[in-house]
């Protein structure tokens, strides 16, 4: 039955519909081959984090380098034949005081800013778009809880869509039927999430199954959906464009098929998208795709 209603959506998704949510985006949040580093910052809390790293980066090259420093004049200047006779002290109080504090002021240091940017992630602000997400064996649910529709989202090129999570013709032309190439594969989905740009999206997340983790590193969030208990997370998207996620907590042998696709759309686009979503998948049980979501 569901296999039934997942190849209807496949169809469903090649209406009028999706095509306005993803004319003209630009795919934004994706891995890049070859490239090292993070994806470009869409909210304010990625470029929080990418920040944050940057600079424990910078302490932490810092302190090899002073380390590797401190290894080599030991080596050259006290091995044997440089330092024939060694000394025979054992303690220095004022070097073990510096070792001792040192470390402890440089933890304090990072503590000060990694701890606001933690809180700025888990303090929930009041939500203008609310999501419920929940993770399956091996696909997302999303409910849109302000306005009664829902939908599931698969990988393009897994079971529930006629594919073998494997790419073929086939996979490839569903891939660019929905607007996607093949470069895609394993991250493009066949629907999608859609939200208004610079509008705050909160999100509540759950598992059916097993633990999952819903995560979008271009916008700087990752939280667990674990089964029998809700957890939340917030992002406000300030770029329109297409992002990609994936299930980021090992859950079991499909667990690199479930990818997640967000679009982010200015917000008469969203209303537009929103009006014709609630008009014909209004009260639909979440189990059915709703296709339009893409």
């Amino acid at each position: 039955m569901r296999l039934t209603s997942s190849l209807m959506a496949v169809l469903a998704a090649l209406s009028a519909l999706p095509a306005m949510a993803q004319e003209g985006l630009e795919i934004v949040g994706k891995p890049v081959d070859g490239e090292l580093g993070f994806q470009p910052a869409a909210t304010e809390l990625a470029r929080d984090l990418q920040w944050l790293d940057g600079m424990i980066n910078v302490i932490i090259i810092s302190i090899v380098l002073f380390v590797t420093v401190l290894l080599a004049i030991v080596a050259l200047r006290y091995n044997r034949r440089a330092n024939a006779t060694s000394a025979t002290f054992t303690h220095n109080s004022p070097i073990e005081i510096a070792w001792t504090i040192i470390p402890i002021v440089i933890l304090v240091f990072i503590g000060a800013f990694s701890l606001p940017i933690l809180f700025k992630q888990q303090e929930i602000p009041e939500g203008e778009v609310h999501i419920k997400v929940t993770g399956y064996q091996w696909y997302w649910g999303y409910e849109y809880t302000d306005h009664d529709f829902g939908f599931d989202s698969y990988m393009i090129g897994s079971p529930a869509t006629g594919g073998e999570n494997r790419m073929t013709p086939d996979v490839e032309t569903q891939l660019v039927e929905a607007g996607f190439s093949k470069d895609e594969f394993l991250l493009a989905t066949d629907t999608s999430v859609v939200v208004p740009v610079n509008k705050v999206v909160v999100m509540q997340l759950t598992g059916a199954d097993v633990i999952h983790s819903w995560t979008i590193p271009a916008f700087g969030v990752k939280q667990d959906a674990v089964p029998g208990r809700l957890s939340q997370l917030w992002f406000k998207a300030e770029k329109e464009g297409i992002y990609f996620g994936q299930c980021s907590e090992l859950c079991g042998q499909a667990h690199a098929y479930m990818p997640i696709t967000v679009k982010v759309v200015s917000e008469a686009e969203y209303e537009q998208w929103l009006e014709g979503a609630i008009e014909e998948y209004a009260g639909t049980p979440r189990s059915v795709d709703v296709a339009s979501a893409n």
